[in-house]
Formats: structure tokens, sequence, C-alpha cells
């Protein structure tokens, strides 16, 4: 717990975040991997077809389904769950980041010509 408390610091910030940019560039070049961390309800409903998907309450029995060689990146539909996710991965030595603004900024990012800059 006491490496989580350091990160929250305005220095430390970019290491447990990641911007839609950067996030895209590492999928498209297969650096990292996407964890949806909402509910099951939420991904019926609102579906995004991308990564994995694995409730945030879920993630403790399903370590091994996750790389420890490439970058993690969590996303809720804004960020308070892909945080807290990311923290406890963090808490098991894996890399891990969630993404700023969160699904609804990544499906905001993606209209007009952005649309096909992420590789499905």
């Amino acid at each position: 717990m006491e490496d989580l408390a350091r990160q929250a610091v305005p220095s430390e910030m970019d290491n447990i975040r990641i911007n839609i940019e950067e996030f895209i560039k590492l999928h498209n070049s297969g650096q990292c991997v996407f964890i949806d961390v909402r509910v099951a309800y939420e991904t019926d409903v609102w579906g995004i077809n991308i990564g994995l998907k694995i409730p945030a309450d879920e993630l403790s029995q399903r370590l091994d389904e996750l790389p420890r060689d490439k970058l993690i990146v969590l996303a809720c539909p804004h960020s308070d769950r892909s945080n807290l996710a990311r923290a406890y991965l963090a808490s098991k030595d894996f890399n891990a980041r969630y993404l700023t603004g969160g699904l609804l900024g990544l499906l905001a990012y993606r209209t007009g010509g952005n649309a096909k800059k992420l590789e499905l």
C-alpha cells in the first residue's frame, strides 16, 4: 500500500493513467492489452468490441488471463472503477494504467476521421 500511496502525487500521475491517443498508438502496435472492467449488464447494453471484458470484481480470480509482459490499460465509463482496478493490479506487480476520459472519452474521440485510428 505504501507504493500505491507514493503514486498519489502529481509527478507520478503519468505512470498510472494513459491518454486516448497514447493508448491507441500502443494498442495498434500490440504493446498493450485493453480491459473493460464494467459489469456484465453494462457491456450487454452498451457493448464495445475491443479487448478483454473482465469486471473489476472478478480481477482477483482472473489474473492468469493477464499478460505480465505488456502494459494493461483499464477502462470503465469514466475512470473511477478502472483506477481502482489499476491500483489492485499494480499491487500484484502488473504494469497497469487507466484510460483518461474512460470509455465515454474513447467513443467521443472516435468520431469523424478519428474513427479509423483504432484498429479492432
